[in-house]
């Protein structure tokens, strides 16, 4: 059976990431899941070994430019995505995530709650689901997985 590569996008404070993996697992499916450096701090030092920046524009930039090597690559090689959108904060990386996938013709399902249902309607619109908790995406993953 095939093992299905997962990548996981998005939100970063809460711990969604590991009830789906732990969902997977007692599921038995064949999934390998990836995601882009959950620890803030070091992902906004990713491009500090390039040198000081001037200001903090170009310190972003410069991180933004190293993380970009990890988060394509594991765009394009995954199978599927799950970009997910919490309330505290605004995640335009997933929401920038959700476009590159749309534009290589990745799957992604989008999860969040239904508060926010009107700012995402065209992140949404491209999804191929919306789910409201990590156990929806774990059905999920089941049915597309093993069509159970």
């Amino acid at each position: 059976m095939k093992t299905w590569t997962v990548y996981l996008s998005g939100e970063i404070h809460t711990n969604w990431r590991d009830q789906i993996a732990e969902g997977a697992k007692k599921l038995n499916l064949p999934v390998e899941f990836t995601s882009a450096v959950t620890d803030h701090d070091a992902s906004d030092a990713a491009g500090d070994m390039l040198g000081v920046p001037e200001n903090n524009f170009w310190r972003d930039h410069q991180s933004s430019k190293v993380n970009a090597i990890r988060t394509k690559n594991m765009i394009e090689n995954c199978d599927m995505a799950v970009v997910r959108f919490g309330d505290k904060y605004k995640q335009w990386n997933a929401a920038f995530d959700a476009g590159m996938c749309a534009a290589l013709g990745k799957p992604y399902v989008t999860l969040h709650d239904e508060s926010i249902v009107h700012p995402l309607k065209e992140v949404d619109g491209a999804a191929m689901a919306w789910a409201q908790t990590p156990e929806q995406i774990v059905e999920i993953l089941q049915y597309v997985i093993a069509a159970k």
